[in-house]
């Protein structure tokens, strides 16, 4: 029988192992490939993304590129794994590329040969990274029908992407996307907003690098992989309108807390005054290849198969999971509290996995994140239940504005944290997770990992 100590180390160890799936590195070296002057990259399985006229040639289930067309070769790229994608790029390309920029978030460098790398933050996006936008628009811009551009875009994307549209200042979208953050609303909501008040997302900076070709690579940290919410989808026709802004603003009650500038524009985007985003069939698009290279599916994926070698009977419960993150725990919880007492939905030992992004509604004035508020809502509903353990981590390895990627905790969680004078529920209606994970030594550190494939939970019962 395992021991606890045993279990929790598993935990760890089949986190690493989604973690290690997700690596850019590894993502670039599956799909892309150069013999002789061809370039070869893995076609997209939707035939709506095949470029529609340009270079690109799909032959046996890939798109082929003569590396002899074009004049110079450009690295963009906004997002955490952007350097990490970039880095693998520059080694199988070697002294094609001509330059090139990526933006990632404070921690997130890589060295590379060429391209350069502006860090910035996320995610609240700050100065550098408007900076470091507009000079990956100057070389967008400057790009003609003879070039090729690859585009590596990842999760943080949007934050590290940061270039406002006209009347629009970056306080103005600093202010509009901490208000998005502390009402809960989901990514998708976030993005649809961002892409309307920006220069560059909504497939705007598709338009702006027409009609140079151009390889999207693209690590997904969305639900569904949905690749006009990716990054807010810089190179991808835009599914959302101003109308749907303005709705999301009203679901939320949020009018009053929007910059004015950013609600004015809105409005007038809503009704037809303000040119929407490129949508799908605009020319723009005729050359452009948009590739998921990488996902949250791919991670759990490779958790399961470390699960199964260390013995557990494993059971992938989903990758699409969203909502506020105390349900999706007390969801997570009761299920290992079946599996403990009845062996369903599968025998003990049992490794249930899953992934997806919550939402924490910040109700107080702690420190956490949404997988450190998971471990700790999931605690208090595993409390007393012998051999039981749970993990969540994000797989860019910071969680919120902390340190920590996440959280671990077991049913003897609550008790220990009693012990020491620590009131669990206290600490969660603060919204205080790390803190109360801190003094119990039950933190997640990964450091920063390079990638980010959305996140990942673990829950065991022996």
């Amino acid at each position: 029988m395992r021991s606890l100590s045993q279990m929790r180390q598993d935990a760890r160890e089949i986190f690493n192992a989604g973690l290690a799936a997700a690596d850019p590195y590894l993502a670039i070296e599956r799909h892309v490939r150069v013999e002789n002057h061809t370039l070869l990259v893995a076609a997209p399985p939707h035939p709506s993304l095949f470029p529609a006229t340009g270079e690109g040639t799909k032959v046996r289930g890939q798109m082929e590129y003569d590396l002899n067309d074009y004049e110079r070769v450009f690295i963009i790229g906004a997002g955490k794994a952007s350097a990490r994608m970039a880095y693998g790029l520059e080694e199988l390309l070697g002294i094609r590329v001509t330059a090139g920029v990526v933006n990632v978030k404070y921690g997130h460098a890589v060295p590379l040969r060429v391209a350069a790398v502006r860090e910035a933050a996320h995610p609240v996006p700050d100065d550098a990274g408007e900076r470091g936008a507009r000079e990956i628009i100057q070389l967008a811009q400057m790009a003609g029908e003879r070039d090729l551009i690859f585009c590596l875009i990842s999760g943080g994307g949007s934050a590290l992407l940061p270039c406002p549209a006209d009347g629009i200042t970056l306080g103005d979208k600093q202010q509009t996307t901490q208000v998005l953050l502390d009402c809960g609303s989901t990514i998708q909501e976030i993005n649809a907003i961002r892409k309307h008040i920006s220069k560059v997302k909504g497939g705007r900076l598709a338009r702006l690098a027409f009609p140079a070709t151009v390889i999207a690579l693209i690590l997904s940290d969305v639900i569904g992989d949905s690749l006009d919410s990716i990054a807010s989808g810089p190179t991808v026709p835009d599914s959302t309108t101003f109308a749907d802004c303005m709705r999301i603003i009203r679901r939320y009650g949020i009018e009053e807390r929007i910059p004015p500038q950013v609600l004015q524009l809105l409005r007038r985007g809503a009704m037809g005054e303000v040119e929407e985003t490129p949508k799908t069939g605009d020319p723009v698009f005729q050359r452009v290849q948009n590739l998921i290279v990488g996902s949250n599916r791919l991670a759990l994926a490779a958790a399961q198969r470390k699960a199964e070698e260390l013995g557990y009977k494993s059971l992938l419960l989903s990758s699409l999971i969203a909502g506020e993150t105390r349900i999706v725990a007390a969801v997570h919880g009761a299920i290992a509290k079946e599996i403990a007492a009845t062996g369903n939905p599968i025998p003990r030992p049992a490794c249930v996995i899953s992934g997806g992004e919550t939402t924490v509604a910040i109700r107080g004035s702690g420190l956490g994140g949404r997988n450190q508020e998971f471990a700790l809502a999931a605690g208090n509903e595993i409390a007393g239940l012998e051999n039981a353990v749970v993990l969540s981590g994000g797989t860019d390895g910071s969680d919120g504005p902390t340190d920590a990627a996440g959280a671990l905790a077991d049913g003897g969680t609550l008790a220990r944290a009693k012990a020491l004078g620590l009131d669990a529920n206290a600490f969660l209606d603060n919204n205080d997770s790390y803190h109360f994970f801190q003094s119990l030594g039950d933190l997640l550190i990964t450091g920063p990992t390079f990638t980010n494939v959305m996140d990942l939970r673990i829950i065991l019962v022996a």
